[in-house]
């Protein structure tokens, strides 16, 4: 897997990858929007502990796949509350621990139900 972050586009705000090449011959998956819920189906508390849950979901997850966190090459993350680009940026950066990927952060209205935060997508790739 090859990280682009070439010096002909603006550099990244934060940590994270313009782009990914990995070879078409490897294995892929596709993880749906995961939540801020527990196992047992309760929500993690703030939009901070829903991040953290939502990202340990993906990566359970890519885990069931046989894919480990090193192997995400894309992220698209959903978010309710405006404004949190710097919370959610110290939660990524701390929960990757110096991996990069594409990542896209958007704020939006709603999710599926008021009390969800937030909502994570991933992709991840295995060469």
């Amino acid at each position: 897997m090859k990280i682009l972050n070439p010096e002909t586009v603006v550099k990244p705000a934060s940590k994270y990858a313009q782009g990914v090449v990995h070879a078409a011959a490897s294995e892929r998956i596709v993880v749906a929007g995961q939540l801020g819920l527990r196992l047992d189906g309760s929500l993690a508390g703030d939009l901070e502990a829903q991040m953290r849950q939502a990202w340990n979901n993906v990566f359970a997850v890519l885990e069931a796949g046989g894919f480990s966190r090193t192997d995400l090459v894309r992220a698209t993350i959903y978010v309710t509350e405006p404004g949190q680009v710097a919370l959610y940026r110290r939660v990524r950066d701390e929960i990757l621990d110096g991996h990069l990927c594409a990542n896209t952060y958007l704020e939006i209205s709603a999710l599926a139900a008021p009390e969800f935060q937030v909502e994570i997508e991933a992709e991840a790739v295995r060469e």
